[in-house]
């Protein structure tokens, strides 16, 4: 899949995380060399396992819709820890409990942590917007 493409679905999911106020969302980018099974890693917490549910439940919903199925899905009866396996990426939503317990941002500390806006797709032969050239006046004396 192209790396453009993934991108928007790692933001998609992130825009469900965000819509059900999944807390502390983070997206880890995972190394080539690393023996990672998957690109990237959306990781964040829900505050009760109705909450852990229904922020999967939307991230599912939203890339359904978008036409992209989850692998696999872990987790969601207990709802301590759902992980959504996307193959080019994995969603972990975690009690709170369970993410300070399983810290996947330290065991994966090679990983590049990025922000939502790090994950803008760009498109293929887009040009830059240039700030515009204001034309330069003389002084009159």
């Amino acid at each position: 899949m192209k790396k453009n493409d993934v991108k928007r679905q790692v933001s998609e999911a992130i825009g469900a995380c965000q819509e059900k106020k999944a807390q502390d969302i983070a997206v880890l980018e995972l190394e080539q060399g690393s023996g990672a099974f998957t690109d990237y890693f959306v990781v964040c917490s829900g505050t009760n396992p109705r909450q852990i549910q229904a922020i999967a439940d939307e991230v599912e919903i939203r890339l359904k819709k978008k036409g992209h199925y989850h692998a696999h899905i872990e987790g969601y009866n207990q709802a301590e820890w759902i992980l959504l396996d996307y193959v080019d990426f994995v969603v972990h939503i975690f009690s709170e409990h369970a993410r300070k317990y399983y810290d996947l941002e330290r065991l994966w500390k090679s990983a590049k942590k990025l922000g939502p806006s790090e994950l803008k797709p760009t498109k293929a032969g887009a040009k830059t917007k240039r700030a515009p050239v204001r034309a330069s006046r003389k002084k009159l004396a």
